[in-house]
């Protein structure tokens, strides 16, 4: 079933630019074997040049983490100054190559696929000035349709004649993986990589089965892993869900049939998602199956195929373009963190707390790590090591425990305006009094030190995975499960489902030290739209754009989204009777109408990716959904009526 070692790829993914700064390049990639590594930079790079102006020798600028036999994963942060290099020019390309080993091969000649057609090597820009960007979230491989990483990368191979029109930064907004929902010919690819790469192995503390061993050899690892997972007898929210009554699983996924459960799984998973790579000469054969799941399992297979297929172009898109990410949900676990009682549950069992906290693991490697290299100098990445050096269950469980409670996954990109990231997972505002009912997407500590990051700037863009104005007809149906004790049931995860972070969200908008002009970059929800909301009482009367693609590969069942969208116009239009009792009164807020777009659409469903121009105060001036199998959406004007009667601006 198994591919022999010999052969693999040099790099096995990446290399991505994660941060690209006149005096700083940070990137990531992963290797198949140690090796010294040089980087070769071109600034101001046409494309002529033989030679380098620099080359830089990363032994002290790189940190690696062995995670298998024939894996390592490489972060590289460059301090060019320490190596006597003049600062990056600005707002031209930039080209850079890897050279790789003592013989220093070149990486760009070695995958030709990272250049762009006629270019020698990878080329990005340092932007400073926000002038456009491109953003998107949850990206699932086995759903039906085309990637919409593929799509922003022939996008991008379109503008490389013209630098002024690259983006400044690839947001990546959540759900870049679902460890939760697996395709069983992924899963198989997971395990074949595994051991082609000799993947470390684990103990399963708290589980039916000792090892990962166990775990892959077991009649349940493909389509019945819930089987496997741990079961909770006195949560009635989780329980009723699925089970109506008897034991159910602490995991919420509808889809937990291939749930990810040990770290070489997730990290494999990144992989496979991110390059082409590790899928040459991966052979591996249909598991043992039962019914139905052969059927799945063929369906899902020409899916991955097509999915394989396009990972080139994601690839090239991430070495070409700097890249940021932020996790939400699906990046660990379905409702992760949705309510104390959620919590107090999945953390107080060893196997699901292992889980979760290998999936975090894995985050840290492969995203965030890279946001701010930075914020993990304070012995996390100490841990890490100590944790790689032990490989057994106390050390897992340690770094576990650490990264559970640490706080600094948020982060800020220096651009003007800037970009905040928001952290809306790991520092939630809980309900002591009511557990079941979901918890606030940030704690008033974690909002305060946002209004920190805010004050005295003119604009900024704010990165909330959820979206913090979302479709009114959507969230009052949460706002009903809630009330029935049923969150849960209805992914009820927005930011006025807790009183007490939305009205301190709203006061730090109203803050006269904040700016005047907010664009929110949301995914989560697997539909796309855009709101122009003012705030009406107050003094700065601050003008807010909420800009929502979601999903990168995925969408919402297409006639349920239909009849929300209709069924939300007419119940909430400016003088229906039900929006009067249910009118924001302190906001405007009007939808723009998507074109081309059925008459009265204001919802967008279909794979592609987010792209936004901004002017000269850093407003949005074009707000484009570039979709991955249909024409491009353009969201140009705002209705002439707002939810509340209002004229538009």
């Amino acid at each position: 079933m198994i591919a022999p070692t010999d052969g693999l790829p040099a790099v096995l993914a990446g290399p991505i630019v994660r941060r690209a700064e006149p005096e700083r390049v940070v990137l990531w990639l992963v290797t198949s074997r140690d090796m010294p590594l040089t980087l070769a930079l071109y600034p101001d790079d046409d494309g002529r040049a033989q030679e380098p102006a620099a080359r830089i020798p990363l032994a002290a600028a790189t940190r690696g983490v062995r995670i298998g036999r024939h894996a390592w994963i490489q972060l590289i942060d460059v301090d060019l100054a320490a190596h006597a290099v003049p600062p990056l020019p600005v707002d031209v390309p930039i080209g850079y190559d890897l050279e790789l080993g003592a013989a220093r091969t070149s990486l760009a000649a070695a995958e030709p696929g990272l250049c762009y057609p006629g270019e020698r090597r990878p080329r990005f820009a340092i932007r400073p000035r926000l002038t456009n960007l491109l953003h998107g979230s949850c990206r699932r491989p086995h759903h039906d349709s085309g990637d919409g990483m593929a799509r922003a990368d022939r996008w991008l191979g379109a503008q490389r004649d013209d630098t002024a029109e690259w983006p400044s930064v690839l947001l990546l907004t959540g759900d870049q993986i679902y460890a939760d929902d697996v395709a069983g010919p992924m899963l198989r690819a997971i395990h074949a990589l595994i051991a082609r790469l000799g993947l470390w192995s684990e103990t399963l503390a708290g589980a039916t089965l000792p090892d990962s061993e166990a775990l892959y050899a077991c009649e349940y690892c493909y389509y019945q892993r819930e089987e496997l997972l741990p079961m909770e007898k006195t949560t009635r929210d989780l329980r009723d869900r699925f089970f109506g009554g008897t034991r159910k699983p602490v995991f919420t996924s509808a889809t937990a049939g291939n749930h990810l459960i040990t770290l070489a799984e997730v990290l494999a998973m990144y992989l496979l998602c991110w390059s082409d790579a590790p899928w040459r000469g991966l052979t591996f054969t249909r598991p043992e199956l039962q019914g139905d799941e052969n059927a799945t399992y063929d369906a899902e297979r020409p899916v991955i195929e097509r999915f394989v297929a396009e990972l080139p172009a994601a690839r090239r898109l991430m070495a070409n373009l700097p890249t940021a990410m932020i996790f939400d949900d699906h990046d660990i676990t379905d409702d992760w963190n949705l309510t104390g009682e959620w919590m107090d549950s999945a953390y107080g069992h060893p196997f699901s707390c292992r889980i979760i906290g290998n999936a975090l693991i894995a985050y840290l490697l492969c995203q965030g790590w890279g946001n701010r290299p930075e914020a993990f100098d304070d012995g996390v990445l100490d841990q890490v090591d100590h944790f790689i050096a032990r490989r057994d269950g106390a050390s897992q469980d340690a770094l576990i425990d650490r990264l559970l409670s640490f706080d600094q996954w948020h982060f800020t990109l220096d651009t003007e305006p800037a970009v905040v990231v928001l952290d809306t997972r790991t520092r939630r505002w809980r309900r002591q009094r009511q557990p079941t009912r979901p918890s606030g997407l940030m704690d008033w500590e974690a909002l305060s030190e946002m209004q920190g990051r805010l004050l005295g700037r003119d604009a900024v863009v704010m990165v909330s995975p959820a979206p913090i104005f979302g479709v009114k007809l959507i969230e009052n149906i949460q706002r009903v499960f809630t009330f029935f004790g049923k969150p849960l049931m209805v992914d009820a995860e927005n930011w006025m489902a807790h009183r007490g972070a939305a009205h301190t969200l709203l006061n730090i908008f109203r803050h006269r030290g904040t700016p005047r002009t907010f664009t929110i970059l949301s995914g989560d929800v697997h539909y796309s739209f855009v709101y122009d909301v003012t705030l009406r009482f107050s003094a700065m009367r601050q003008r807010i754009w909420q800009i929502t693609s979601s999903g990168v590969k995925n969408e919402f069942p297409r006639t349920l989204l239909d009849w929300f969208d209709r069924l939300n116009r007419w119940l909430y239009a400016p003088y229906s009777p039900l929006n009067w009792f249910t009118k924001r009164r302190r906001m405007r807020i009007v939808p723009r109408r998507p074109s081309p777009a059925e008459r009265g659409e204001r919802l967008v469903n279909g794979s592609g990716i987010g792209h936004v121009r901004f002017d000269a105060a850093g407003r949005p001036v074009a707000i484009t959904e570039l979709r991955a199998d249909a024409p491009d959406v353009v969201f140009d004007y705002p209705d002439s009526e707002d939810e509340n009667g209002h004229g538009r601006f």
